[in-house]
């Protein structure tokens, strides 16, 4: 029989809570530890149709990526989304976990994938860990081969497997070191110039950001938030399932990105 405790520990040697953002929420969120699993499902986001979809197929545990709840609550009602999903998880004693950040972070955590997954070699943290330099926020590497921003594109598509994103930038410039950050990440722009990129992946940003970019002639790339971290998810899932073989592990099948492109 295998714990959340089990599980919540081995989630935490994957992404340690150290590496998460002060303001975040990470760890073991609702449930019992000592609590038995036997069926697990990852998504990035617990929304209406990820509750709907755990409790249909009988979950007894939710690793999310984003956290829920994020913020202190005042109140445990129907009258807000939030209050809805926790009251019906909670119903069906379905336990919540979320790595949020410390995921991002991780030696083997979002921002790592995605640099890896987009051809990026000599790969480092953006911003380092004073106690680890292999760990930190972002990514940022050389491409393996000689690369243009148009090129790029068609990398990001492919991995992500998404048919558009958005672009600030030359679609000729040859990019001879590239930063990710995944989700909302724009803020990373400056420190991506100063770690000598000139060209930065993010999932969204501010206009202004944008236009902070074309200003100093980097080139962005905007993927969605969505698409930024979704892939990560299924990858943990697959991981997940390596690494508890008696669990049934699956990655959320209904959650879809909210934006639309029409």
């Amino acid at each position: 029989m295998i714990l959340i405790e089990s599980i919540a520990n081995y989630l935490e040697s994957l992404a340690p809570a150290t590496l998460a953002e002060e303001w975040d929420n990470v760890g073991l969120l609702v449930g019992v530890r000592q609590a038995p699993v036997e069926r697990l499902m990852t998504c990035l986001t617990i929304t209406e149709d990820t509750v709907a979809e755990a409790i249909d197929q009988e979950a007894d545990l939710i690793v999310a990526h984003h956290p829920l709840p994020f913020k202190p609550l005042k109140r445990l009602t129907r009258d807000t989304p939030e209050g809805r999903y926790l009251l019906d998880l909670l119903s069906k004693n379905i336990a919540i976990y979320s790595a949020h950040t410390a995921f991002d972070s991780a030696a083997s955590g979002i921002n790592q994938r995605l640099a890896e997954g987009i051809g990026l070699e000599k790969i480092e943290p953006l911003v380092a860990e004073d106690t680890d330099l292999q760990l930190g926020s972002g990514r940022c590497g050389c491409p393996v081969e000689a690369t243009t921003s148009d090129m790029l594109v068609e990398r990001i598509k492919s991995f992500l497997e998404i048919e558009h994103l958005r672009r600030v930038g030359r679609a000729d410039q040859t990019l001879e070191r590239v930063a990710v950050a995944c989700g909302s990440a724009g803020s990373f722009l400056e420190v991506a110039q100063r770690k000598g990129c000139d060209a930065i992946l993010t999932g969204e940003t501010s206009f202004h950001t944008c236009l902070a970019a074309e200003a100093e002639g980097m080139v962005m790339f905007l993927t969605g938030h969505f698409a930024s971290e979704h892939f990560a998810m299924q990858r943990l899932a697959e991981d997940l399932a390596d690494h508890f073989s008696e669990l049934k592990v699956w990655a959320s099948r209904n959650e879809k990105d909210p934006l639309q492109l029409i």
